[in-house]
């Protein structure tokens, strides 16, 4: 019994711990986005949508993240993307989403880059558009993005959009493999499949 007690004791010192901790974040994090810096609306916006320390609220995520978003910040514009994408606080809206990845991924954001190679591969929000989808899965490929590679090498293998190439297929297929992705593992396993005629 007395064990019990003492775990309580520890687990109800370390919830109030816990809040205290995320309660003193907020109000930093606060305090600085209210100033007009970028990276504390970033994460202010962030802890509305995930309610960190907060009550989630939707309106308070996109006032923040609109915000950082307008200063140029690429977290900012690729989240404001999905919240336009998801309809999470605004309006659905694929094409204001397409606008923020744009942004998001000139300044380098994979996920963005990788989001915007999607829109173009399956045509939502914007014309299907495959050489348009070969740039941005492959600007996201080169920074390591393992989705990206994954479809860049569908594409090599199924020649959408790219004369099909089985050598680039497989390249890209090996560095998402590489990393872990599962998918691409069952790529390269249905290569030499094909390569031994089963």
């Amino acid at each position: 019994m007395k064990k019990l007690f003492l775990m309580m004791s520890l687990l109800i010192l370390l919830t109030s711990f816990s809040t205290m901790v995320f309660g003193q974040a907020f109000i930093d994090i606060k305090e600085k986005a209210e100033k007009g810096d970028a990276a504390a609306q970033v994460k202010l916006g962030l802890m509305y949508v995930h309610g960190m320390g907060v009550t989630q609220d939707w309106s308070q995520a996109k006032f923040w993240i609109e915000k950082a978003a307008a200063q140029g910040e690429a977290v900012a514009q690729y989240n404001l993307g999905i919240m336009y994408a998801q309809g999470k606080g605004v309006k659905q809206d694929l094409s204001q989403a397409r606008v923020w990845w744009e942004k998001a991924a000139a300044q380098g954001k994979a996920d963005a880059q990788m989001n915007l190679g999607i829109m173009y591969s399956t045509g939502q929000g914007v014309k299907q558009d495959w050489s348009q989808a070969k740039l941005w899965f492959e600007k996201a490929a080169l920074q390591g993005d393992a989705d990206a590679q994954v479809n860049l090498g569908v594409m090599y293998a199924q020649g959408k959009g790219v004369k099909q190439d089985w050598t680039q297929a497989k390249l890209w297929f090996e560095k998402a493999a590489a990393q872990g992705d599962a998918k691409a593992k069952e790529m390269l396993e249905e290569i030499e499949s094909i390569k031994k005629g089963n």
